[in-house]
């Protein structure tokens, strides 16, 4: 087409604006991200996408972790720090102490008298070698090594004169692969528990070789079980899953770690061995060296003194085999490994690999306090699961067997088993991170009624009626042997308001 004389068919036509790419700030940025988590291409084709319940995950995973964790126990140095670290912190020296909140001040020192005598192993343990203490110990370490403990109650005369007794069951005793559904009233055994239609345990199933010896004992499927009522088990695990039935080791996450750091130590301590011995190969040109026969003349050697520098023939030439590896790479892989197992398994990194190299006080310190955050929380774990339901049932039997005496021999009556089950319990606390720092907001917070007496001395790990009446033992001690008081109020940093008044005279 020609207009006034040109052709505008064959005109340059203008160029089009560039498109931009809209910049998405925001919460756009962060459905942008969403996105890309969840979609499927080459960098997440092997990533999940569809959920899978608790009894999969159990079913399939957890004889083979609790295998491999059992196994890096006995063999990994870290996991045996990481399992002890558990039993020092959750349990500690003396255990999780009770502490009886009755009313009465004679009935509570009764009811702590008759437990802490329960607690010894002739009375703790049905086999008399674990004391409630070391069964506690017991309990964490199966824990965090399998992921879950088992504890039977055993009454009867056999249990010695309290009648109850404690006996510590290997977790893989109830198979995890024990399924049935064929029970009546809509029971169920999945993974060697028995529920109820409501999902509630009933019963645990225990494998037993020696079913005639127990009228409690069956055979299913060619194999003997031990039913127990889920009355008399303790079954204590974290459930961390919707509808988890058992356990899984704390340590899950970082037992490949630990495996992979403990082939990489052997790969590099052969390496380093192979280096240390200088080997070195000799080559022949094409045409020279000796006639050889391996089944005659054996294995070509040439022997190497210090000093001594060998003459090679015409025609041999040294190669020296001399590796490098490891040359810095080692440490830096440990400490990788580490630090992921640690914030796995929730202990602070430096304690873990008592690597203090480059960390600063605020870093321990803070470490340190999440560190025992995460303690503090299974402390109350135990408690939930093993201290109250072994609680509930000494003091059960120890009151129907008139155990329970107070210092002038009177039995407490088991009608009262309401008013004397009120209890506390005291787990095991730590020493100041900061002693003076933090005894100087102590003392704040108490000048300020931010905290109680009481609070804080709980904090210690202390019962605060034994630390008052310890106290009050020693100001008549002192006050007996002739200290004055106002030396007593003086030494204890308190000052005298006003001095006491002499007792009267009631003859005057």
């Amino acid at each position: 087409m020609r207009l006034f004389g040109f052709d505008i068919t064959r005109a340059p036509q203008p160029e089009p604006a560039p498109r931009v790419r809209p910049r998405m700030v925001g919460s756009h940025a962060a459905v942008r991200s969403l996105f890309n988590s969840g979609d499927s291409n080459r960098l997440t084709g092997d990533w999940p996408t569809f959920p899978v319940p608790a009894d999969w995950i159990i079913t399939r995973y957890q004889r083979a972790l609790v295998a491999r964790s059992r196994e890096q126990a006995q063999n990994n140095d870290y996991v045996k720090a990481y399992l002890r670290l558990q039993r020092q912190n959750i349990v500690g020296p003396a255990g999780i102490i009770l502490q009886s909140k009755a009313e009465d001040p004679d009935a509570r020192r009764a009811i702590e008298a008759a437990f802490k005598d329960w607690g010894k192993r002739e009375n703790c343990d049905i086999t008399g070698k674990r004391s409630w203490r070391a069964m506690q110990a017991m309990c964490v370490h199966t824990e965090a090594r399998d992921g879950e403990y088992f504890v039977r109650f055993i009454d009867g005369r056999q249990a010695g004169k309290y009648r109850v007794a404690l006996q510590f069951l290997d977790p893989q005793r109830c198979p995890v692969e024990y399924d049935r559904f064929d029970l009546a009233d809509g029971a169920f055994i999945r993974q060697g528990i028995e529920f109820n239609s409501y999902g509630r345990p009933i019963a645990y199933h225990f494998s037993d070789d020696s079913t005639e010896r127990s009228s409690i004992s069956y055979s299913y499927s060619g194999r003997g079980y031990m039913r127990v009522p889920a009355e008399d088990i303790v079954h204590g695990f974290e459930q961390l899953l919707p509808g988890q039935k058992r356990g899984l080791p704390w340590l899950d996450t970082g037992l490949f770690r630990a495996k992979q750091m403990g082939a990489m130590e052997d790969a590099a301590i052969v390496n380093a061995r192979l280096g240390a011995a200088k080997m070195g190969v000799i080559r022949w040109d094409d045409g020279f060296g000796p006639e050889y026969d391996e089944e005659e003349d054996g294995p070509l050697e040439i022997d190497a003194e210090p000093g001594a520098i060998p003459v090679l023939p015409q025609g041999a030439h040294l190669e020296k085999y001399d590796p490098t590896y490891p040359s810095g790479e080692l440490g830096p892989f440990v400490k990788l490994m580490l630090r992921g197992m640690a914030a796995g398994g929730g202990v602070a990194y430096e304690n873990l690999s008592q690597d203090r190299e480059g960390v600063t006080w605020t870093s321990i310190r803070q470490g340190t306090l999440d560190e025992r955050e995460n303690y503090k929380e299974r402390q109350e774990h135990m408690v939930e699961e093993l201290c109250d339901p072994v609680f509930t049932r000494v003091l059960e039997r120890a009151l129907l067997g008139g155990l329970v005496k107070t210092v002038s021999g009177l039995a407490l009556p088991a009608r009262l088993i309401d008013d004397y089950e009120s209890h506390k319990w005291q787990p095991r606390r730590w020493d100041w991170v900061d002693p003076n720092s933090d005894t100087t907001a102590a003392k704040t917070m108490k000048d300020n009624l931010l905290a109680s007496f009481s609070q804080l001395i709980r904090e210690r790990g202390k019962d605060p009626e034994h630390v008052w009446q310890e106290i009050a033992e020693d100001i008549k001690a002192m006050q007996s042997a002739g200290i004055p008081y106002e030396f007593i109020v003086s030494s204890m940093n308190q000052k005298l308001a006003v001095a006491p008044a002499a007792p009267k005279d009631n003859a005057g």
